[in-house]
């Protein structure tokens, strides 16, 4: 019969807080003294004779444990005291994750200790054991068990919040992700791929509208690992040594009906034709080991892969009755749901990533260089309603191609990137509290050809010889034949400091008459699809959406704009374009505009 069997506590409980000190205290104490204490110095510090303190070191023989023994006490101690903490932050939570990682690390080495056995200390010993032995002088791409554990490492010590929970949710069948601009979501999901590929040997597809755009994720990738464990990455597609393969795609995805893997799409609210894409990437991954992650700034609710999002598509399939109800707010999906179609959605605003840990941004002054339609739509995950635009994105993504693959005579990363041909520039100068644009166009080699827009730049926060520095650059890189440049208020200041390099620069005054003529122009070519531009360049596009019809300040007028105060930015890249595109006249090519270049060159 047990002693208790009265239900009486086995003591008193009115003791027991007095107990749960004195062991408390008892810890304290081991801890310092193992940490090189005299007990002299610990019972002043801990207010406990120093003959009490004797007693436990000799209870409990403290000189005698191990070194491991100790290290177990002192990570004891600090989860203790970090889990017991009600508020925590974000660098407790890393913390804790590293301790824990610790406390199993410690945990193999006591079976080792048992055991002797070397797949103790490494739990993939025996997979790699039981394959066919390879030297590891003749693989690429390889990893050794260290170098991955130093990549997994450094791959969760550089979470914020927001990519913890995408790392949580990783093994959903199919997330889509709303994000805010320059969060690190290419970033974090290019080092997702990687340490899954290496630690299941499963293959990873990154699709993006163009190929250019895809390559950000490769060198994402090789920039961590080389960084992370010195491992030197190469190949395309990177075949690691586990015969994982990593392929990135632009456009040409479409013909890739022979991949399979895990695929990331990245911006796929930007993608021309996203019904075609979106068929051939979700072959791609059709087996259910594979794992589907769609993730973008918001464009338009008229994209084709609106109706995705939104459960439109789902529901289409489905008779009325059985129709789901997808809720799509930020308060729904801020932490991440998995709705009725079994996708898992979120929503990250830049005030999510600020709450997340992430201190890359000052918001006070992104308010400033954004207007309030623009903050909505890039930061705070808002779609726009391009009806009213000017520039539809339906018209914009005829407009968007793959560079890489469509134009075999630009070379984007030589000295001269268009050779010796004729470009045109235009500049749109930086106001108050935004932006400054500028923009590098070829024009037509025919009648009636496309224009390209090679690259794309914009400045904040330069002065006037700074602007026209950065045009100066421009001129030294490419055989410039014409630039147009708003002189309106302050950008009558850059455009005589470029007049002193560069005589003919054009400059435009913004009128009624001139912003209208900049429209019309503008307007003739891109419904023509005459303009062409990368279609990862998604900046670009937001800019000529942003600019709409209003009414001038006595309303009696019509005149276009896209929010442009001294507290708000503008859709400066847009301007800056119209700028070089007004250089041909309305009607189209000329031989007296030839000639103006032939002349000029």
């Amino acid at each position: 019969m047990s002693d208790h069997d009265d239900d009486s506590p086995p003591f008193d409980t009115e003791e027991a807080p007095a107990m749960a000190q004195q062991a408390d205290s008892r810890r304290r104490a081991r801890d310092l003294y193992w940490q090189g204490w005299r007990l002299t110095d610990i019972g002043e510090l801990l207010k406990i004779p120093r003959t009490t303190l004797h007693g436990w070191k000799e209870a409990e023989q403290w000189d005698k444990a191990a070194p491991i023994q100790r290290v177990e006490g002192a990570l004891e101690s600090r989860l203790v005291q970090l889990i017991a903490k009600d508020a925590k932050t974000g660098t407790d939570f890393k913390e804790i994750d590293l301790l824990g990682r610790q406390v199993e690390r410690l945990a193999r080495v006591r079976n080792y200790e048992q055991t002797g056995k070397e797949k103790e200390l490494n739990p993939n010993i025996e997979r790699r054991n039981a394959g066919p032995k390879r030297s590891r002088r003749e693989d690429k791409n390889f990893f050794s068990e260290d170098q991955v554990e130093q990549l997994e490492s450094a791959f969760r010590d550089s979470l914020f919040g927001y990519q913890q929970r995408w790392w949580r949710e990783s093994q959903q069948r199919t997330r889509m992700i709303l994000k805010s601009r320059q969060i690190g979501a290419t970033w974090y999901f290019a080092r997702e791929a990687l340490i899954d590929a290496i630690t299941t040997g499963r293959n990873q597809i990154f699709l993006s509208a163009s190929k250019a755009q895809a390559h950000i994720f490769k060198q994402y990738i090789i920039g961590f690992a080389h960084e992370a464990c010195g491992v030197e990455l190469s190949g395309d597609p990177i075949v690691l040594a586990n015969g994982a393969h990593l392929y990135f795609l632009g456009t040409n995805a479409r013909t890739a009906q022979g991949y399979h893997g895990n695929f990331y799409f990245d911006e796929f609210f930007w993608t021309h034709a996203f019904e075609v894409l979106n068929k051939v990437a979700s072959g791609m991954a059709m087996h259910k080991q594979w794992r589907k992650t769609y993730f973008s700034t918001p464009s338009s609710i008229q994209h084709e892969a609106h109706s995705l999002w939104s459960g439109e598509r789902f529901n289409k399939k489905r008779p009325k009755a059985e129709r789901a109800q997808f809720d799509l707010t930020h308060d729904r999906l801020a932490d991440g749901h998995v709705a009725e179609d079994r996708i898992w959605r979120n929503i990250v605003t830049i005030y999510d990533a600020e709450r997340g840990g992430c201190d890359l941004f000052d918001l006070d002054e992104l308010k400033l260089e954004y207007n309030p339609e623009e903050f909505a739509n890039l930061l705070m995950c808002e779609f726009i309603d391009d009806s009213h635009s000017i520039f539809p994105l339906a018209e914009l993504q005829k407009c968007m191609v793959d560079s890489w693959d469509a134009w075999d005579d630009v070379k984007p990363f030589s000295q001269r990137p268009y050779g010796f041909l004729p470009v045109w520039v235009g500049y749109d100068p930086s106001h108050t509290g935004d932006s400054a644009g500028l923009v590098v166009l070829a024009p037509p080699l025919g009648d009636k050809g496309a224009f390209r827009v090679l690259e794309r730049h914009q400045f904040k926060g330069m002065d006037f010889e700074g602007q026209a520095e950065a045009i100066r650059k421009v001129t030294q890189r490419y055989n410039v034949a014409y630039i147009g440049i708003d002189t309106t208020g302050i950008g009558q200041g850059v455009y005589q400091l470029v007049t002193k390099f560069f005589p003919t620069a054009r400059g435009i005054n913004y009128s009624l008459d001139s912003k209208t003529q900049l429209v019309l122009k503008a307007r003739s070519v891109i419904g023509k699809a005459r303009l062409q531009f990368d279609s990862s360049w998604v900046d670009l596009a937001h800019s000529f959406l942003a600019i709409k019809k209003t009414l001038t300040a006595s309303g009696n007028a019509v005149t276009f704009s896209a929010g442009r105060s001294a507290e708000t930015g503008h859709a400066d890249l847009a301007w800056a374009c119209m700028n070089a595109l007004v250089n041909e006249p309305l009607e189209g090519q000329t031989s007296s505009n030839q000639s103006f270049i032939e002349i000029y060159d």
